[in-house]
């Protein structure tokens, strides 16, 4: 299937400070897509570039057939949801919803009918007379999506939204907005600095770094298997390992586990049109030398050993002091300092206090190879 929309290798700067550096990037029909980065990632950026509120330095922006980056804001079918949520204060609820809609020139009678279909889509029909400053916080947002989405947009783009929000408020509106999304079946891009609100809303995430996609994956996918380290610690909590491969098997901190397949060099040529691939006492003699490494092991997978019985399904077996213990509720997250002194972080369901060396293990499977973040 085709993309609804399409970035291909879009560059943008102000004056001598490059923003974005040839993004490329899919968003297909339906799609609920995050483009998630710390501040200064260039997001919002990207955001506005699709919008229409700024110009591409270079690259195109197509909505399918039609390249929209040379279209004014009006002539592209897409509508954004800001931050502040914009809405006129002298307006009523419904009036705010109608603008959009006299400004496109709507037929008279349509209107009502059209506002009326946004306001119940959004919970806010008993609230069409009232005043923005009369609403909560929580309101005023379903009013602002309720106003973009009065004109049917193809793609709908929302800046932080939710940021201004209470925790409780905005939890609920995120289940809210995911809910919204499925029975309009428009396209969403939403843009956040926040890694748990892109977890819990996306189909997709697209993870920006100064300026460049680190990784644009699934929440599941980018969460169980980053590409790289940064990701990893961006999306979540992280311990990474620095690892030395051989023979198939990586070390750290005395701990060692047999590596997967693919992080393991072949020991031997490709095959040739002169015959099938033959060993090379260089390749082997390569592959048994020691390889750096970086794995990723997220603290949930760390779990505490049990000493009544060996080390199940290859399970990778260490001791370490607990050094501080913080509850969380159902779980506790633990800081385990190693007999060499390096730290990791373990998080497992809530229990009394650990105290004195203590046994752990983790899964060779849970430890994930990443690459190594050059700084940007």
């Amino acid at each position: 299937m085709s993309a609804l929309l399409s970035i291909r290798n879009v560059v943008k700067g102000f004056g001598n400070r490059a923003v974005l550096r040839g993004i490329t990037l899919g968003i297909d029909s339906g799609e609920f897509l995050t483009i998630l980065g710390e501040s200064g990632s260039g997001k919002t950026t990207l955001l506005r570039l699709i919008a229409g509120f700024e110009r591409p330095d270079s690259g195109e922006i197509w909505m399918a057939d039609e390249r929209i980056d040379e279209l004014a804001p009006y002539n592209r079918h897409v509508n954004t949801v800001f931050q502040s949520y914009a809405l006129f204060p002298h307006l009523s609820v419904f009036e705010n919803i109608a603008y959009g809609l006299r400004v496109q020139s709507t037929p008279k009678l349509e209107i009502p009918k059209r506002v009326e279909q946004a306001l119940a889509m959004v919970k806010m029909s008993d609230y069409a007379q009232s005043s923005p400053s009369r609403l909560s916080g929580g309101q005023q947002q379903r009013v602002a999506l309720a106003r973009a989405l009065v004109n049917r947009p193809k793609v709908l783009l929302l800046d932080e939204p939710l940021s201004a929000l209470d925790a409780n408020l905005r939890r609920q509106m995120q289940t809210e907005l995911k809910s919204l999304q499925r029975e309009v079946g428009i396209t969403f891009i939403f843009v956040t600095h926040d890694q748990e609100e892109a977890m819990a809303l996306s189909d997709r995430i697209a993870l920006l770094r100064a300026g460049t996609l680190e990784q644009v994956a699934s929440p599941r996918e980018i969460y169980a298997t980053p590409a790289t380290a940064y990701t990893a610690q961006f999306i979540g909590q992280t311990n990474l390992l620095k690892a030395q491969i051989r023979n198939g098997f990586a070390s750290s901190s005395g701990m060692t586990w047999q590596a997967a397949a693919s992080q393991v060099a072949p020991a031997s040529l490709p095959a040739s049109d002169d015959g099938p691939a033959k060993s090379n006492p260089q390749s082997r003699t390569e592959a048994n030398s020691p390889s750096n490494a970086t794995f990723s092991l997220r603290p949930e997978c760390i779990h505490l050993a049990d000493t009544s019985s060996n080390a199940a399904n290859n399970a990778v077996r260490f001791a370490a002091r607990v050094t501080n213990q913080t509850f969380g509720g159902a779980t506790d997250l633990l800081e385990l300092t190693l007999s060499d002194g390096r730290t990791l972080r373990a998080r497992i369901p809530s229990r009394g206090t650990i105290e004195g060396p203590t046994q752990f293990e983790f899964s060779p499977q849970d430890a994930t190879q990443v690459k190594d973040s050059e700084p940007n």
